[in-house]
């Protein structure tokens, strides 16, 4: 029986607590949320995970043997909170990102080159906020800080009743313009690429599978299922499950019209959901004793987590979607 400290609690951490309950540990969640525990195993705190001074003395008092550290931070704020974490349990946790990986070496393994390693893209390679390379430079903050019980985990796109995604669109646009009968533009480019999606259920056991594994720190791990299709193959399962119908344009065109060309919303389409992601997950299967047959396949998955949206489910509303109507008012003759 161990300790753990998640701090977090979304499309991940809610499996990761089940299965860490179910083996008999006692966890602590913090999260921005109010939620109640269903077990006396599990504890929630509803605070700033972030706040250095609730992090220092939660950290003191808890003597947790592992934290599941699921938050976002700037570089800048990693490195003002990273010791602290390092001095003070006997494994992090660390949540990186399979957008760290670049595609020029398939299939994807945890030694493959990383996008900052083979990108000549200088506008990109400069900006510090870019998701994959901020979780790039953090873990290297981790492997340069003289400690060796982090654990440095690299999900693929996880999906869950909390979170579908197709494309670089989220649910908040493609799910409610299905709901409402309207079509949705994708872009034609990133149809066409293949892409890794794991179930938030098969993510947590991977995890907890992790949690207090001696052979786990100073790691790294690509949380995926081998499995992987085309985003074009992916919208099919959508259309199955609810009438989901798209139009296609090019990737300018896509960008320009609903996302005013962003700089994050243009990396993100091109080197992450129109590059090849397809995942070798035998280290982390190794590390947990998962097989890959054990693991969900996608259109049974996406169909369990879609029956569990409840009725009426409202999704946050998406300035996406009146730009989208307005686009193919004036052009849906056209395609």
């Amino acid at each position: 029986m161990r300790k753990v400290l998640v701090l977090g609690y979304g499309i991940m951490g809610q499996y990761l607590v089940e299965e860490l309950r179910k083996r008999g540990d006692t966890v602590d969640v913090v999260c921005l949320e109010t939620v109640e525990s269903k077990s006396p195993e599990v504890t929630f705190r509803k605070a700033d995970g972030k706040c250095r001074p609730f992090l220092e003395k939660i950290l003191k008092d808890g003597q947790y043997d592992a934290v599941v550290d699921f938050l976002l931070y700037s570089i800048a704020e990693f490195r003002e909170v990273y010791s602290l974490f390092l001095e003070n349990t006997k494994q992090y946790v660390f949540l990186s990102s399979y957008r760290v990986y670049s595609d020029v070496e398939l299939p994807i393994r945890e030694t493959s080159p990383k996008m900052e390693e083979v990108s000549k893209d200088l506008t990109y390679l400069s900006h510090e906020d870019e998701y994959s390379l901020y979780k790039a430079r953090e873990e290297q903050i981790l492997r340069c800080s003289g400690f060796h019980n982090y654990t440095i985990v690299r999900p693929s796109i996880v999906y869950s009743h909390l979170r579908f995604q197709l494309t670089s669109l989220e649910a908040s646009v493609f799910m409610t313009r299905a709901w409402q009968k309207k079509k949705v533009v994708l872009p034609t480019r990133a149809l066409d690429a293949v892409t890794t999606m794991t179930w938030g259920g098969d993510v947590g056991k991977m995890l907890a599978g992790l949690v207090g594994n001696r052979r786990a720190l100073g790691e790294a791990y690509t949380l995926a299922t081998a499995e992987h299709h085309t985003w074009r193959e992916v919208a099919e399962i959508y259309r199955e499950l609810f009438g989901l119908e798209y139009v296609e344009t090019d990737i300018e065109t896509f960008l320009n019209a609903f996302f005013d060309n962003s700089f994050i919303a243009r990396y993100t389409l091109l080197y992450d959901r129109c590059a090849t992601r397809i995942m070798d997950n035998r280290k982390i299967l190794e590390a947990t004793g998962l097989k890959q047959d054990d693991l969900m396949p996608l259109k049974s998955g996406l169909a369990l987590e879609y029956r569990r949206l409840p009725q009426g489910k409202q999704w946050p509303q998406s300035p996406v979607n009146e730009k989208m109507d307005a686009w193919l008012e004036k052009h849906w003759k056209e395609i």
